[in-house]
């Protein structure tokens, strides 16, 4: 099935249109539906097929007799792959047009995720998930940029939000799914149906999207021209510290999902695999979280809801340290309720800031949103050897009170609509 091309953008129409102003996607009308069902299709497929292997890390260090730091690395090297995959495919967005190279990215992705259910050793396994890591490096920054352009500022916090709340949903069915099959068909099985359910979350993408209105086409760059335009970034008021709360936040994320498994299935809890894995279920809390932080942010300020988030996330990050398998899941629930409404504020806020280079500042803020969480999530492995789950909390607890102060920054910092 061949999803309908963007505007072509060297086109004297397309041009025109661009230089009249833009054709925002008003909140309410069938478009502004079409582009929230797809970019929430495309969000779950996206994370559930980078993160269905987070509940197999345990299955992948009994089997291949590797540390739990090294199983990670089915987790970081997608994680880190896709962050370098991002700043490709955004200049390719800006000249094959969005939802072309999303629809590319997400189809290559699921076919990837089928071929790693027969690799036959763990460097296959890993090389493969590199790849898929590559692959999905198309779709998040160009989905961002998507709706930075088409969906009205009045209505881009509640979209960005829902978006997020798609990722949301993909990482909740993603591990919950390959939790309950691998227990009862194995790891490989987990990830063959995690690869099919992505193939038709692409296809369901492709149809539902509407073309874009607002996308003026670019020639390719060169590349020194690119790398300028990319640092340009940096020198914006707020988006420096916006991509260091990425960072942060997602490195947090990760640590505290990677490490919860090792310690839900070891005594005294001692859960099998399907159990263990329904602690994933929490992210269903990450869907309201994101859309409602993105609408607070709407209304009352992003800086306010941001810090907030923040704090949402410590006092759920403390809770985890008590016995209890009740509080460590309250504990976990409220971490991700902090993660997930403080990333749909960023990035939306990544937009507002970036200007017209809103491809290019999403790609930034993927980067430093995905590195966080392979480097991050990677050296939590360490602190879980050293010292088990409280040491693993000191290390997400250092990251987030960085992020209170990265986020303090961005209290005074005047935005180009009333967000303080």
């Amino acid at each position: 099935m061949r999803s309908k091309p963007d505007r072509d953008p060297g086109s004297s129409a397309a041009r025109d249109a661009i230089a009249r102003g833009p054709v925002w996607t008003l909140r309410g009308t069938p478009d502004y539906r079409r582009i929230n069902a797809a970019l929430f299709v495309a969000g779950l497929a996206i994370f559930s097929l980078l993160y269905c292997v987070q509940p197999l890390l345990p299955n992948f260090a009994a089997e291949y007799q590797v540390g739990a730091a090294e199983s990670s690395l089915a987790v970081s090297l997608a994680t880190g792959l896709l962050a370098l995959s991002i700043l490709v495919a955004g200049t390719l967005s800006d000249t094959l047009g969005r939802k072309n190279v999303m629809a590319a990215s997400l189809l290559a992705a699921a076919v990837l995720n089928l071929a790693i259910a027969f690799t036959p050793n763990w460097p296959l396994l890993l090389l493969g998930r590199a790849l898929e890591g590559m692959a999905l490096g198309g779709a998040p920054a160009v989905a961002m940029a998507y709706l930075a352009e088409e969906i009205h500022p009045g209505g881009l916090g509640y979209a960005m939000g829902l978006y997020v709340g798609g990722t949301a949903i993909g990482g909740l069915s993603g591990r919950v799914i390959t939790g309950f099959v691998a227990e009862h068909f194995g790891w490989r099985a987990a990830i063959g149906t995690i690869g099919v359910l992505g193939l038709v979350a692409a296809i369901g993408f492709m149809v539902l999207l509407p073309p874009s209105k607002n996308f003026a086409g670019k020639p390719p760059a060169r590349l020194g021209l690119h790398v300028a335009s990319l640092l340009q970034n940096f020198g914006k008021p707020g988006l420096p510290w916006l991509f260091l709360c990425g960072a942060l936040w997602m490195g947090g994320f990760v640590t505290l999902y990677n490490y919860a498994g090792f310690r839900l299935q070891a005594p005294p809890y001692s859960l099998d695999q399907a159990q263990s894995g329904l602690v994933f279920s929490l992210y269903a809390l990450g869907t309201l979280a994101s859309a409602s932080a993105g609408a607070a942010a709407d209304r009352i300020g992003r800086p306010t809801v941001l810090l907030g988030t923040v704090a949402t996330g410590l006092i759920g990050l403390v809770i985890t340290l008590a016995a209890p398998l009740w509080a460590i899941i309250v504990g976990i629930g409220l971490f991700t309720v902090g993660f997930f409404g403080g990333h749909a504020v960023a990035s939306g806020w990544v937009g507002r800031l970036a200007g017209p280079a809103k491809g290019q500042a999403a790609s930034l803020y993927l980067l430093a949103y995905y590195l966080g969480s392979s480097l991050l999530g990677s050296i939590g492995g360490l602190f879980w050897t050293s010292g088990k789950w409280p040491a693993v909390v000191g290390f997400i607890a250092t990251l987030l009170v960085t992020l209170a102060v990265a986020t303090s920054r961005l209290w005074s910092l005047p935005t180009p609509d009333a967000d303080r």
